[in-house]
């Protein structure tokens, strides 16, 4: 008796999964979930995209452009699905150690942080220079002393360039001191990228050279930055983001993807699969590159506010 209830147990159970199987089949028919995942069924029938519960064991490795070795790539497209992040296949097999000559070091950048650091350490220097008007006599604005300063370091053109910014910078060059790196010489290309980055903040005619509206504009305490955002693939990225072009890294910064221009030798390298890898790239060429990864910038503008 005992025998015949469990058999008929087993017997319900496998029409259920049966029946099951057969619904998810029918709701899933023409759903499209692509790599990494697998459609489900959810509680009121409905098709839905989840990541795929488990690969099947086969092993035949892959290498990530994360760096990272896959059983198969299954396992990769699962783990780009879990973790959220664009993971691709590099090449087939385990992933080969960099070479030491190959490394893509970070570029030195000027982050949106640096930017802003050096922007504020100069207005608080200014705002020190402001002196209130007194009984007898007329005292200076943050204007006055802004136009004094401009009138010193201008070349004649009344126009600010990078080179005119830097040396007005470099006034109180103790005030603006920025330590981001370990060695001086990159935090002096630092300050450098950075005068091109607040030049950029507000040149609204795009000529790498501020006028004095624009200077005091740059400078005005009350003037709260746009956030510019980098993007690739339809994609926005935040300050700081990384990516890899060839062996070259490159960051954003700014809203500007900044790259290292290594020359790339290793045909094994992500994305590289043409036979003319290892020709040599011209400056040229890189900067067109590199122009493409930045033709598409994303603004972000904050509520402005005032004091």
């Amino acid at each position: 008796m005992l025998r015949s209830v469990a058999a008929l147990l087993l017997f319900t159970v496998a029409c259920s999964n049966a029946q099951e199987l057969q619904s998810k089949s029918k709701v899933c028919a023409n759903v499209f979930c692509g790599a990494g995942r697998e459609c489900a069924v959810s509680e009121k029938g409905e098709p839905s995209c989840l990541c795929i519960e488990s690969c099947k064991p086969h092993k035949r490795s892959v290498c990530g452009s994360n760096r990272k070795t896959y059983r198969n790539h299954c396992e990769l497209h699962r783990d780009a699905c879990l973790t959220g992040l664009k993971i691709q296949v590099a090449h087939d097999g385990h992933c080969r150690e960099k070479k030491t000559d190959q490394a893509a070091a970070s570029p030195v950048v000027c982050y949106a942080a640096d930017r802003n650091e050096l922007r504020s350490r100069v207005i608080q220097w200014l705002q020190t220079e402001v002196i209130p008007d007194g009984w007898f006599v007329k005292g200076s604005n943050f204007s006055d002393i802004l136009l004094k300063y401009f009138k010193s370091y201008d070349n004649g053109d009344s126009q600010f360039d990078s080179a005119e910014l830097l040396k007005f910078i470099q006034h109180n060059d103790s005030a603006v001191e920025l330590q981001s790196y370990a060695d001086q010489e990159s935090n002096k290309l630092l300050r450098s990228l950075c005068v091109d980055a607040l030049i950029e903040l507000s040149d609204e005619n795009a000529d790498w050279k501020l006028s004095f509206d624009e200077f005091l504009n740059c400078l005005k305490p009350g003037f709260n930055p746009p956030e510019k955002k980098c993007a690739l693939e339809d994609e926005t990225y935040e300050d700081g983001a990384e990516t890899q072009v060839e062996c070259n890294r490159c960051v954003c910064a700014c809203g500007n993807w900044v790259c290292t221009a290594m020359t790339c030798t290793d045909k094994n390298t992500a994305g590289d699969e043409s036979p003319d890898a290892e020709a040599e790239m011209t400056e040229e060429e890189w900067n067109l590159r590199v122009a493409e990864l930045n033709k598409h910038q994303v603004y972000d503008q904050p509520a402005s506010t005032k004091q």
